[in-house]
């Protein structure tokens, strides 16, 4: 009988000091004095931490400005935006080139279809290669990420964390309850041998 009422107060203090260690994970989300100790939940105590450490992982090892400007520019079909070029820049010239000018606008068009034509697709690259690197240059990944982790509320990021990690924190609390009942067991058969 002592062994089992062992196993069972082993078991509930397992499980709820697991419960109460994944609660202080999160709260209290503000500072809390007690007894001259300054008590918070981890994850609002290391918030802009936790946040610089996730937006730099994910710059570095999953998705940096670099990949994205490759993966738009290997999208783009490159004659298409020439054509779009050409009719924009001839709609731009019809009916404004002054005076002696407009009786040559048909050759003027064509001159500039076929610049475009012949250079087009180098003057694109180079202004693309210029764009990426001033994309690269200018846009930070990771302070993006950063600043929107840290516009969360603290609810909202607890509400995040124990929706993507319920069942693991559930099967923690369990097993919290498994090896208090295991101790209880342990510790009451200690008592009966002794």
């Amino acid at each position: 009988m002592k062994i089992a009422l062992l196993a069972v107060v082993g078991a509930l203090i397992g499980y709820t000091t697991n419960v109460v260690a994944i609660k202080l994970l999160f709260r209290p989300l503000l500072p809390v004095n007690i007894l001259g100790f300054k008590i918070q939940g981890v994850i609002p105590k290391r918030r802009d931490e936790i946040a610089k450490s996730i937006a730099e992982t994910v710059e570095d090892e999953l998705l940096s400005v670099d990949e994205i400007m490759d993966q738009l520019i290997e999208g783009t079909d490159k004659k298409d935006i020439l054509e779009m070029l050409k009719k924009k820049i001839i709609s731009m010239t019809e009916g404004k080139l002054p005076g002696l000018l407009s009786a040559f606008s048909g050759t003027i068009n064509k001159y500039i279809e076929d610049i475009i034509d012949s250079k087009g697709e180098e003057l694109l690259d180079e202004m693309t290669e210029v764009l990426v690197h001033k994309a690269t240059s200018s846009i930070s990944i990771s302070k993006m990420i950063e600043e929107k982790i840290s516009m969360f509320e603290l609810e909202e990021i607890e509400t995040m964390i124990l929706k993507i990690a319920k069942n693991e924190l559930k099967h923690i609390e369990y097993l919290g309850g498994v090896l208090g009942f295991l101790i209880g067991i342990t510790q009451g058969l200690i008592f009966v041998i002794l």
